[in-house]
């Protein structure tokens, strides 16, 4: 079957085990001489996509005085003569006369000479019809260059574009920007052990990875569409390849679930070398998830995709996502390698030898403290379900009590910033 066993070693002839994160660095370097294409898109088509550049303003930002209050640009001394209004995407002529005012609106450039703007709320009318009342001694309009100055840097390249992003690019001034675009992305699932429909019985189990791994990858930033996730696949090589075969047409990621070992029909691996793929990584020491993988594929035009080989028990799938995945879609994407939170741990987590442990805990941000769960085994889902993430425990360490350790979050929604 092809559900690894988390007990299982190296096979003789199978290089050691890459350090956890000498693995997570060796993939995103490969990533990101592999990043993806720069293209131009109009503002309303970079939701999810990457910076490819600098966003700098093209203008000072604002670009001229504009009022922060609805009222009276006054110039000199009151009572002040009306002598007209400025609305918002006009430009005033000058107040030239002491004791003159307009009225203005919210976001309407200041007019020349104005030397105050009394709040409308905040004025009277005087019997022949003139504006009286007191300016607060602060400024009520938005200097020039007060957000931005033209030119300066506002994101840098690697920032994930979101609503916010696009907001600020246009209102300094862009129509498009240079961005990569999400990655693509594809679902294999291997095992004829197991069901799309119903509960588990008769020997056969739920597959759980088929439904939840594309969501990972969309949280992760990637497109999956449903047609890009397919299985069962066939427990044959020629099933295998041909699954394969298939996803990379389109895919620039293609996920796999289960087959990573050499067992009788783990057939991952042949699969890979008939296609002529070579190894970023071939299994990591950390536990759960040790059998996972990274390997690269280069067509003749110099096309680069990427298979990722997850284990078939579920939270070891999601170790592997955490592990390699995230940087890989970073590196892909250009942005920068995720710096992982340190926390303090609120209880005792064992370690696992001269493997990394990544121990599933809950993550309280205001004590900043990680809690670890229960119900924890590769093939369980029930504490990842309640879990924020994967406490690091390094190699020849455990955890006691009160010691800071790195900590590796869930996405928690697509293009989450790292």
């Amino acid at each position: 079957m092809s559900t690894e066993t988390e007990a299982a070693g190296v096979e003789v002839g199978t290089p050691p085990p890459a350090g956890w994160e000498e693995a997570r660095a060796r993939v995103y370097a490969v990533a990101l001489s592999a990043a993806l294409p720069v293209v131009t898109r109009p503002l309303a088509d970079t939701d999810g996509h990457t910076l490819a550049e600098p966003l700098t303003t093209r203008t000072d930002l604002p670009a001229f005085p504009t009022s922060s209050v609805d009222g009276w640009a006054v110039r000199g001394a009151g009572p002040w003569q009306i002598t007209g209004r400025v609305l918002a995407g006009h430009t005033p002529p000058p107040l030239t006369a002491d004791g003159s005012t307009v009225e203005i609106a919210t976001g309407a450039m200041v007019p020349e000479g104005t030397s105050a703007i009394l709040r409308i709320e905040e004025s009277t009318r005087t019997a022949d019809g003139r504006v009286a009342g007191t300016p607060r001694p602060q400024p009520e309009w938005r200097e020039p260059g007060e957000e931005a100055h033209l030119g300066e840097e506002l994101s840098p390249a690697g920032t994930p574009v979101d609503p916010a992003v696009i907001g600020l690019a246009a209102s300094c001034g862009h129509d498009t920007l240079r961005v990569r675009r999400p990655p693509r992305a594809a679902l294999l699932v291997f095992g004829d052990e197991l069901l799309t429909a119903g509960p588990p019985g008769a020997g056969r189990v739920r597959d759980a990875l088929g439904p939840s791994v594309p969501a990972w990858l969309r949280r992760y930033g990637c497109q999956v569409r449903a047609a890009d996730v397919v299985g069962p696949v066939a427990d044959t090589l020629p099933a295998h390849v041909a699954a394969l075969r298939g996803a990379l047409t389109t895919a620039d990621l293609v996920c796999t679930t289960g087959g990573t070992m050499h067992g009788p029909v783990d057939h991952l691996h042949p699969t890979l070398e008939a296609l002529g793929a070579d190894y970023v990584v071939n299994t990591v020491a950390v536990r759960p998830g040790f059998p996972m993988l990274l390997a690269r594929l280069v067509d003749g035009d110099g096309r680069v995709r990427f298979v990722a080989g997850l284990p078939g028990n579920p939270q070891s799938a999601v170790v592997a996502l955490v592990s390699l995945v995230a940087p890989l879609i970073a590196g892909l994407t250009g942005r920068p390698m995720p710096v992982l939170p340190q926390v303090t741990l609120a209880e005792p987590v064992p370690g696992r030898g001269e493997y990394t442990h990544l121990a599933l805990a809950r993550w309280d941000r205001v004590a900043g403290t990680a809690h670890p769960v229960r119900h924890v085994g590769s093939a369980m889902l029930r504490g990842l379900a309640g879990a924020d993430g994967f406490a690091v425990i390094r190699p020849g360490t455990s955890g006691a009590a009160g010691d800071r350790v790195p900590l590796v979050p869930l996405p928690l929604s697509p293009g989450e910033r790292s």
